[in-house]
C-alpha cells in the first residue's frame, strides 16, 4: 500500500492547525486565568514573600 504525497500534504497540514488551535486556547487560558489571580504576587516580590500566615 502507497501512500501519495498529497495524502502526508493534507496530513500535515490538518495537524499543524489542530496543534496552532490547541496550543493559542492553552495560551489563551492560562493568561485570562492568572490575569486576576488572587494567588499571583506583584512583579518583583521576592518568592519568600506571601500574603499566607500559618
Amino acid at each position: 500500500m502507497t501512500w501519495s504525497a498529497d495524502f502526508w500534504n493534507r496530513s500535515l497540514q490538518n495537524w499543524q492547525s489542530e496543534f496552532l488551535a490547541i496550543g493559542s486556547m492553552v495560551v489563551l487560558s492560562v493568561y485570562l486565568r492568572q490575569r486576576g489571580s488572587p494567588e499571583s504576587k506583584p512583579v518583583g516580590t521576592p518568592h519568600n514573600t506571601t500574603d499566607e500566615t500559618g
